[in-house]
Order: structure tokens, then C-alpha cells, then sequence
């Protein structure tokens, strides 16, 4: 205190503190280049935070990728549990290296492990093999996954399939086209309907349209000789939030050097690990899904014209996003549901079950590194696997409750928070906000624009910048980028950052920090906020500029009509085909379940039951899931049965109430046994299942009460009135 009082003591003090600050952030530059280098020099740089032993070598295929997969050796006091289905965790190839998804403890492999799941990791080398293509990765991919099937041949399950930001789609893409390899996918940050977003909030998506589209990328290829490299696009990355990129960051580490610098380092090994991409490759990304945004209208093909429709997606898709992302936002991740669905009836005519959740704030990257987000939303998922499998088909979102004294039978939910599956509507998704047609009009302009200006830099400029850059050229451009030069210059290869070293220790042995009531130090605050209030303000006239640009643009009715693009259709661009023959195969489906409705035991009766009584909750908890695998567990009176026809007998028997609730209950008295004891017991189970997640009340209780009459008159009950209120298909 008597420092603060004293001005020219408090000055000195922070003077001093200052100038020690100065050498030491300097110095931890000087070892973000020198690990930097020690990272690039090694043959599979990767950050993963867990040893790991190479299954498959994609580079030994007959179609040859830089892809890998390895299996994660659990580390010492994780007992992994045979009998649970494995994770297979794919990183993001979008500028940087592999092992975001294990990059600490709490990480989707740190709380998979945890959680007693064997699991698998797909990373990949910096330089991609010769000639190697998107489908010749999906392909090795497909690979992958059925060797971890054979290595676990007694799972009950498909293994959990995690796809992070840019393998999300690329994972999704191989789920349409061999659904039987995947158990429930699980997509964090994956942008899938890439026009979409919210006017004022996500400008990244202009950008392509203002660049005139992907001539850019063919010309970006060309100059790296048929390479593309990744820093070019941590580089777009890093433009997105210029106060963060110039201010915060670095300004983190400087404010709290004595502390900040093993996370700083090793979240900077990964975010300066760049790898590169064959030219094709990227031009496939940027020209069908950056800029076309073709795969939710199920125009993607394969190389033997077969369209990739995410509708035969067989697994449960479980799409995690956050609102605080602005590379890839809620409305990206979830858009694509409203380009293939009319409404939650075709989800469930599809048979598909999606779940998903949206943060409120995390950013990008707080959804892969965020060690909160792990512990919560990703141990979460990684706990109720089964449960999201079993579900019935239909839209939810999964929401999180913390467990307080007031909850319900806290032992059966895992962690300290309750995961909730509640039912969802469309209406819900679009509430998110969205584009209009009047925004997918100048989106559709921009990409006939793109086609234009690639096919003409095709014509006239390829072949001259192809002769002019050679190899040599290529790697000098290569090695000059802006990125790279400044972990290069800050290493030990540079003598004079050599001397830094010393300096450093000097300054540690004789550290001296300024008294947190220092008022510079309030100042030094003080100042921080005004440049970031700045950085942001241009930021945000940058965007708002870009945005008003491109609207004016592409949004233009002249523009839109030269490319072919009617300036007055109110018709939607992107709307997934309808089958006139899938409609007539869920006929087919629906007189075959009618034709059942009477069939089955007492199992079939009593899931049939807890399904009825559930219908009004609109939500399923995941204590009564647990309840139910701890009564399987405890009770033989009837033969056991796999998780995977537990699954089918839900689903069958969810139809049957959709299609004739009435019916399906009026059904039940034929398919109890006549034995009073086993019918007893069966309902008891029935209220043991049901109370798990709290009280029992209003139309559930009252339909609680109707199948209580049921179990108990048993066989000889015939006529059962109809009662029991709305079917559930209306009542959500």
C-alpha cells in the first residue's frame, strides 16, 4: 500500500516488473519457435496427451493416404471395460496437425476413457500422399472403422464416431454412404450448411463470394506446385478476430508471464503445427461444400455418380455447437436439418434420431480444448452413448441439469450433471434465425459467380502460372509464409534470440513483480481494454462492410439474373429431393406395423407400455435409462437381450403408438401372460422405470393409471377404452 501511495515508488516498482516482463515474453517466443521447429522435425507431429500404438498405416493401402489410426493406451489408473463400444475420435485437416481431441485429460478421449470406453484416434502426416483424393481418405476411413469393429468383436454396438469442425462433414459424407459401420456420430463444430448464419454475426462466410470465389484456391494450388498450404487457411482463421490474433493473446501471456506460459506453449504447438493438402483436395472442399454448400441438398457425388443423401445416415447424429462460435455457428450446424426435413414426421420416416446441444458462449475452440466443455457436454455424451442410441427416431436437444439436493435419484445420473433428451420441433431450429430466400438467392449468385471466374482462370491463367512455379519456387513461397517466419525467427536458430536465454534466467533469479495495488498495473489494464474496445471496433466495421458488399453484390437483381438465377422465385434452392419411391416404401413400413400391432410378450408389452406413459413428458432422462440397464442386470426372469435389438424393439414399438395409439394399447391385454405374478411384477418395473427421473404427474400419471388397469386384468381385459388423450405424433 504504501508503494501505491508513493508515485515515483509505484512507477519504479512498474518499471521494473515491466522490463522483467518484456525479456521473459520474449523468451517464451523464443521457445514457441524453438518447439515450433522440434515439432515440425518430427515424423508424425501430433499433441495428443496419451501414448498411442499405429493399427493402420493409410500410407499401406491400395489406394494410399496420409491418414493413420491409432488405438490410445489408457494411461495408468483408467480401466477400460471391455463390454462398452469404442470411441474413434477424427481430428480436423483444416491448417493443423492431429490431436486436438486428446490434446489433455479433459478432452473427448480424456472423459471416453474415463467413462471405461476403449478408444481410437484417426490423425494424419503434414504432407498428403501423391494424388490422394477426399473419397480416397473416406475410403480409408471405411478401413479404419471395420478393423475396430473386428478388434472388438463381442461390443454390443457400432463404435461412437467423433467427428471434429472439418471432419464432421467428412465423417457425416461416410456415414451416407456405409451407414452399417457407425454407432451414434458425434459432430462438435462441423459446419454442414455452409451459406447459412445470421446478418451482423457471421461474416465469414462473405468472404468467398468477394474473393470472386474458388479461382483463388486453384491459384493458391498452383503457386504451392500442386500443394495447398494450411497456414493459408489458420491464417483466415486468425483475420476473423484481429484483437484477439494482435492483442489478447499475446498480451495474456504477458500479463501473467509467471504463470501463462506452459498453456500458451502447449496450445501454440498445435495452432502453428500446419500441414498441408493436394490441391484437389481442397478444391473439393471449397468448390461442393464451402461455396456450392452441396452436401445437405444431396448434390455431392461420388466418382461413380452416386449422390451423397445424409438421410440414409442410419446412426443417431449427435450435433454439438455453440452460439459464441463465429466460424462455425449454430445456424451452420444445424441448417442442413432444414434443407433435407419438411418436419420432425419425415426425421422419423427416415428412421434418423438427431440430438443436439448449443452452448452459449464457448468459442471455436473452447469446443475441442475447453477442459468445462469436456467435463460436461462431452462426459456427458461420452456416459449416455447408449442411451442416445436407443432413442426414438425424432428431434431433440439435449439439456443439462446440475444435480442439487432437490434431484431425483442423483445416483443414477453419471458426473454432477443430468442429461435430458427433449423433444424438438423445426420451428425450434429456425427460432436459431437463419437465412431467407432472398439470402440464398445472392448465396446461389456468388456460387455461379465462383464456377464462372474458376472455369476462366482454368482457360487463360492455369497453364501460365503452372509453367512459371516449379518445386524450388513452391517450397521458397512455402517456407516465406507469414506465419511460419515468425516461429522461425524466434528460435534458437536465430542468434540473436539465442541470447534471450541467458537474459531470462537472469531475470528469474532476481523476479521481482509489481504489488497487485500498483495503479500502472491498473493503467496497464486500463489501456489493454481500449486497444481490444479498438481492434474490435474495426473488426466490426470491417464485417459490416463486407456484409453490405456482398448483399449489394450478389443480392443485386441484374447479377442474380446474368447467372442465370431467377431475382423473383420465392422457391427454395436447396431443398433436398423428395423419392416418389421412398414414400411408397413407408407405406409399405406402415401397413407392415399395422399388420403386427397385436404381436409380441410380455417384453414387447412392457416397453410398449413405458413408451405410451412417457409419450406427454416429450423427454428422456437418462436415470431412467440407467434404471432400466440395472433392472436388466439384476432380474433373469426373462432371456437376455443385445442393446441393438433393444433398439429395434423401442423403435418398433414407438411406431406402433405413432401409427394407432388407441390400437396399439387396446393390443396389450392379448400380449401379457396369464400368470397375475409376472404381470405384477411387470408393472412394477414399469413404475420403478418411470419414477427414476421424479414424480409421475398429469398425463403420464393419468395414462400410468390406464395401463395399471391393463397389467392387472391381464388377459381377460378385451375391451379398453380409448381414453389416454392425444397421440404423441400431435401432442409435439
Amino acid at each position: 500500500m504504501a508503494v501505491a501511495l508513493n508515485p515515483m515508488a509505484a512507477a519504479f516498482e512498474y518499471m521494473v516488473d515491466l522490463s522483467q516482463r518484456t525479456v521473459l515474453f520474449w523468451d517464451v517466443m523464443r521457445q514457441r519457435g524453438n518447439g515450433y521447429r522440434e515439432h515440425m522435425a518430427m515424423a508424425a507431429p501430433h499433441v495428443l496427451d496419451y501414448e498411442a500404438e499405429l493399427v493402420v498405416d493409410g500410407r499401406t493401402l491400395e489406394r494410399p493416404v496420409n491418414y493413420g489410426l491409432a488405438r490410445i493406451i489408457p494411461p495408468e489408473g483408467v480401466t477400460i471395460d471391455p463390454t462398452l463400444r469404442p470411441f474413434v475420435v477424427f481430428d480436423p485437416r483444416a491448417g493443423h496437425g492431429p490431436g486436438i481431441g486428446g490434446f489433455k485429460a479433459d478432452s473427448e478421449i480424456g472423459v471416453a476413457l474415463r467413462a471405461g470406453h476403449p478408444c481410437y484416434f484417426v490423425g494424419f502426416l503434414p504432407d498428403p500422399m501423391p494424388g490422394q483424393t477426399i473419397e480416397d481418405i473416406a475410403r480409408a476411413e471405411a478401413v479404419f472403422l471395420k478393423t475396430v469393429i473386428e478388434r472388438h468383436p463381442g461390443v454390443d454396438g457400432r463404435p461412437c464416431v467423433v467427428g471434429n469442425c472439418q471432419a464432421g462433414w467428412a465423417v457425416m459424407m461416410l456415414a451416407a454412404v456405409a451407414p452399417d459401420l457407425f454407432g451414434p456420430i458425434i459432430v462438435a463444430g462441423s459446419p454442414l450448411s455452409y451459406w447459412t448464419g445470421q446478418s451482423g454475426l457471421n461474416p465469414m462466410r462473405y468472404s468467398g463470394g468477394l474473393l470472386g470465389g474458388s479461382w483463388l484456391t486453384a491459384l493458391t494450388g498452383d503457386l504451392g506446385h500442386g500443394r495447398f498450404d494450411g497456414a493459408w487457411l489458420v491464417q483466415n482463421f486468425e483475420n476473423l478476430n484481429p484483437a484477439n490474433t494482435l492483442w489478447t493473446k499475446p498480451y495474456n501471456l504477458f500479463a501473467k508471464i509467471d504463470t501463462e506460459a506452459p498453456h500458451y506453449l502447449g496450445f501454440e504447438r498445435w495452432w502453428g503445427g500446419h500441414v498441408n493438402l493436394n490441391a484437389e483436395e481442397m478444391q473439393f472442399i471449397v468448390d461442393e461444400l464451402f461455396v456450392g454448400n452441396k452436401l445437405a441438398a444431396g448434390e455431392v457425388k461420388s466418382s461413380n455418380g452416386t449422390a451423397i443423401d445424409l438421410r440414409n445416415i442410419r446412426s443417431p447424429i449427435i450435433v454439438f455447437c455453440s452460439k459464441g462460435d463465429n466460424i462455425t455457428p449454430p445456424q451452420q450446424a444445424l441448417g442442413w436439418i432444414l434443407d433435407l426435413y419438411d418436419d420432425v414426421d419425415e426425421i422419423r420416416s427416415y428412421g434418423q434420431t438427431i440430438v443436439y446441444s448449443v452452448h452459449e458462449k464457448v468459442g471455436h475452440l473452447g469446443i475441442f480444448v475447453s477442459g468445462g466443455v469436456a467435463r460436461k457436454e462431452h462426459g456427458e455424451f461420452a456416459s449416455n452413448i447408449d442411451l442416445i442410441d436407443v432413442l426414438p427416431p425424432g428431434l431433440y436437444e439435449a439439456v443439462f441439469e446440475s444435480k442439487s439436493a432437490d434431484t431425483a435419484n442423483p445416483d443414477l445420473a453419471h458426473g454432477d450433471w443430468i442429461m435430458r433428451c427433449e423433444a424438438r420441433t423445426l420451428d425450434d431450429i429456425r427460432a436459431l434465425g437463419g437465412n431467407d430466400v432472398a439470402d440464398d438467392r445472392s448465396f446461389a449468385a456468388a456460387a455461379r459467380v465462383s464456377e464462372i471466374n474458376l472455369a476462366l482462370y482454368k482457360t487463360f491463367a492455369q497453364p501460365f502460372v503452372r509453367a512459371a512455379v516449379n518445386e524450388q519456387a513452391a517450397d521458397l513461397m512455402h517456407r516465406l509464409h507469414p506465419l511460419r517466419v515468425q516461429y522461425e525467427a524466434l528460435s534458437d536458430a536465430n542468434p540473436l534470440a539465442a541470447m534471450l536465454a541467458p537474459a531470462a534466467g537472469l531475470v528469474r533469479e532476481n523476479r521481482v513483480e509489481a504489488g497487485k495495488d500498483n495503479p500502472f498495473l491498473t493503467l496497464q489494464e486500463t489501456m489493454s481494454r481500449q486497444i481490444i474496445a479498438g481492434l474490435n471496433a474495426w473488426r466490426d466495421a470491417r464485417d459490416s462492410f463486407s456484409e453490405a458488399l456482398f448483399k449489394a453484390i450478389y443480392g443485386s437483381p441484374a447479377v442474380q439474373a446474368m447467372v442465370g438465377i431467377d431475382p423473383s422465385s420465392e422457391r427454395p434452392l436447396r431443398k433436398a429431393g423428395k423419392s416418389a419411391l421412398y414414400r411408397e416404401l413407408v407405406e409399405r413400413r406402415i401397413a407392415e406395423l399395422k399388420s403386427r400391432i397385436a404381436e409380441g410378450g410380455l417384453r414387447e408389452a412392457v416397453v410398449r407400455a413405458l413408451v405410451y406413459i412417457g409419450m406427454p413428458r416429450a423427454s428422456v432422462d437418462e436415470r431412467g435409462f440407467e434404471m432400466v440397464r440395472r433392472i436388466r442386470r439384476s432380474q433373469g426372469d426373462m432371456p437376455p437381450i443385445s442393446l441393438q435389438d433393444f433398439k429395434a424393439l423401442v423403435r418398433e414399438q414407438f411406431f406402433l403408438l405413432l401409427i394407432d395409439p388407441d390400437g396399439a394399447i387396446a393390443a396389450l391385454p392379448e400380449m401379457l401372460p396369464q400368470d397375475a405374478a409376472a404381470r405384477a411384477k411387470a408393472m412394477a418395473l414399469i413404475r420403478e422405470v418411470l419414477a427414476a427421473a421424479g414424480d409421475i404427474d398429469g398425463e403420464s400419471k393419468e395414462r400410468l393409471q390406464r395401463i395399471a388397469r391393463i397389467f392387472e386384468g391381464g388377459p381377460a381385459l378385451k375391451e379398453v377404452t380409448s381414453g389416454g388423450g392425444k397421440p404423441f405424433l400431435r401432442s409435439v
